[in-house]
């Protein structure tokens, strides 16, 4: 029976499991009797890399079937500074479960800057989970975060960017009723301050993710990385969710959070 290995986000832990990752999906996220049902983000890990802090090599082991045939559902190997000791290039498919059990994949792609954007919005997710406005852009963004030479960082982050629409360009624009952001009128004050403060390229919006996430109010994809590497996993177009992936859309809509 093959065993698989992934890294989740919410909450941070690795977990060895029997189920492949469509499965996994379903079962982290509509629960069991010990485990009340929620959304679920977790990445594919190869698990033969090495680790001094991790105890990956022993997957298999940890992970065997209590009874013959039966599957093991989950085995967890660590729950604490997990992210920070998988190297970005173990990491394979990101996926994404709505809390009814609905899976989507997202692969890796190539990461094209966007000069031309004034502000950003980022949801963070883990090791910390805090929504940040910003004016760099994601690579700028995360090498930033992962500086420890910065009195506030870590050593490896995982973000979204959020759509703004047209407080991407102007913090003051009208029509943006169609964002589903609890007060607005905060979120434009914290693009005003990074407006008129040149020295300060964030400021945090929510301090901490509150419910869940609004899958469809990501704009282009997720990211990862350090100091050193960088990885992007973009998200499908709208058309290509509604086309595709109709079920898992139709899910991420039903979502409701801030």
């Amino acid at each position: 029976m093959k065993t698989y290995v992934y890294l989740s986000l919410i909450p941070e832990a690795l977990i060895a499991s029997n189920l492949p990752p469509n499965e996994f999906g379903v079962y982290f996220s509509t629960g069991t009797r010990k485990r009340s049902r929620g959304q679920a983000i977790f990445f594919e890990v190869d698990p033969h890399f090495s680790s001094a802090y991790l105890p990956v090599a022993e997957y298999e082991q940890r992970c065997a079937p209590r009874q013959a045939g039966v599957p093991r559902r989950s085995a967890y190997l660590s729950i604490y500074r997990v992210l920070e000791h998988v190297p970005v290039a173990q990491l394979g498919r990101l996926h994404l479960a709505t809390d009814d059990g609905r899976v989507l994949a997202l692969d890796r792609g190539e990461f094209t800057p966007e000069p031309s954007r004034t502000y950003h919005l980022y949801q963070e997710f883990c090791p910390v989970n805090p929504r940040v406005a910003s004016v760099l852009g994601p690579r700028e963004f995360c090498q930033r975060i992962t500086d420890r030479n910065e009195p506030v960082s870590v050593d490896r982050i995982v973000f979204a960017d959020l759509r703004l629409e047209a407080l991407g360009r102007d913090p003051d624009a009208n029509n943006v009723d169609n964002l589903p952001y609890f007060n607005i009128e905060h979120l434009r004050d914290c693009l005003r301050e990074l407006a008129h403060k040149g020295d300060k390229p964030t400021k945090t919006v929510i301090r901490q993710l509150a419910g869940e996430v609004l899958f469809r109010t990501i704009r282009r994809g997720f990211y990862v990385g350090d100091q050193k590497e960088f990885a992007f996993y973009p998200m499908p177009t709208r058309e290509a969710l509604e086309a595709q992936h109709h079920l898992w859309w139709r899910s991420a809509l039903n979502t409701f959070g801030g």
